[in-house]
């Protein structure tokens, strides 16, 4: 099968921690890999940067990067008014390419828009994935800049893909709450890490490499500049333990198209006291993480929502605790008083009093800490893919099932 993968707004090879780079990044691309493996072929389309023509890349056998112009910017409201025309790009593509796709693949809600025109265009089925959703960033009560057209679109994408994949019960049960979308086409299909990536480092060693202080304690944060992802809650969380003298906090993310919220972060910092305890290293490549992972005391996750929370996975897989949110995808890998624990409540002093346990208690860290692993075993990206090939061959059976009324193969 020849597989159409939409990743519209997002370069799945962008640097992570961005204002737009994130989990789905690193599910778009590790994903596709494997689908590859397991004998598909696959094409990526994304947005082309700006002056940027067409451009095609080889990742691997049977996997291409391709990317297309995209109309006047790069904002999810210019992007919306463009997508039409980022789907004839695709179609031009596709007929100068000749062999065309057997089924689409669309993640994050303007990629789904592109999705249904392709669909109606190909006449092949669509399988979706939100990844996020309006109404729930809405409920999570979050300063949140979206696209009013985003519920509306997100509601269409829901009922006209021929399948939609969420990452967990939670998500599917949000999605046939508030979105109206059949409970039948939905499949709960978990993300994934790459357990030979992510796996543990010494700790000394990820110090020296990274140039991170020997004897402190390290608090890891690792995500975007975005008020959805808690990270005042952490500062002011850090702000109220007990001694300071031997902790630093290391924050990850964040790039030229967030430098306002990262204005804010350090002036809160500022305001706070913690000038010399908080560290802020910029976005880093997603190979380099482990080294961060290891590094760490114990990383923490205080998001108001996570449709899955891949930086816990990846944490975990690398033998470090995780103190994170009651929310979200959170909740199916992080296992309180196992290898981490889960804060029910947005406010620092309850994130604060997990850090004080952890911090002051380092049998509890390793005890914490040797379960890590173990826990996520079964979260890979072989095992993602491999349901992922069930979903693309039961949804395309089911279509040509409809067209002719018989089985094909």
């Amino acid at each position: 099968m020849r597989i159409a993968l939409i990743s519209y707004h997002t370069c799945p090879l962008a640097r992570l921690g961005g204002r737009f780079s994130g989990g789905l990044n690193v599910y778009v691309g590790d994903s596709a890999r494997e689908l590859v493996r397991q004998g598909f072929l696959v094409d990526i389309f994304t947005a082309a940067h700006r002056g940027q023509r067409v451009r095609v890349t080889n990742l691997a056998p049977g996997l291409r990067l391709v990317h297309l112009p995209a109309g006047s910017g790069r904002s999810r409201t210019a992007l919306y008014a463009s997508y039409r025309a980022f789907a004839a790009r695709i179609c031009r593509f596709a007929r100068a390419e000749g062999p065309g796709y057997d089924l689409i693949h669309a993640h994050y809600w303007l990629s789904g828009l592109v999705g249904l025109e392709l669909k109606r265009a190909w006449n092949v089925p669509l399988v979706a994935m939100f990844h996020t959703l309006a109404l729930v960033k809405h409920q999570a009560r979050v300063g949140e800049d979206e696209a009013p057209e985003r519920v509306e679109a997100e509601r269409r994408v829901a009922a006209g893909a021929d399948a939609v994949v969420a990452a967990t019960e939670q998500e599917k049960n949000v999605l046939v709450r508030l979105y109206g979308a059949s409970p039948f086409k939905i499949a709960v299909i978990p993300c994934g890490v790459d357990l030979n990536l992510f796996r543990p480092r010494d700790s000394r060693v990820a110090r020296r490499r990274l140039g991170l202080p020997a004897d402190k304690r390290l608090i890891l944060y690792v995500g975007r500049f975005d008020p959805l992802k808690g990270l005042d809650i952490l500062l002011r969380a850090v702000a109220r333990l007990d001694d300071l003298t031997g902790v630093q906090l290391v924050v990850i993310g964040g790039d030229r198209g967030s430098a306002a919220e990262r204005e804010r972060l350090e002036g809160l910092v500022r305001d706070l006291g913690l000038d010399g305890v908080v560290r802020f290293v910029g976005p880093v490549a997603h190979a380099r993480l482990p080294w961060y992972f290891s590094a760490a005391t114990v990383t923490v996750v205080p998001s108001y929502h996570e449709s899955f929370g891949l930086v816990a996975l990846e944490s975990l897989a690398c033998g470090t605790p995780v103190v994170a949110a009651r929310v979200g995808g959170l909740t199916r890998t992080v296992v309180d008083g196992l290898n981490g624990y889960l804060v029910s409540w947005h406010c620092p002093e309850a994130f604060t009093e997990r850090l004080e346990l952890l911090l002051g208690n380092e049998g509890l860290r390793r005890r914490l800490a040797a379960e890590a692993r173990a826990s996520v075993r079964a979260f890979t990206w072989p095992e993602v893919a491999r349901r992922l090939a069930d979903l693309y061959v039961t949804v395309a059976a089911g279509r040509e099932t409809a067209r002719t009324g018989t089985l094909s193969g």
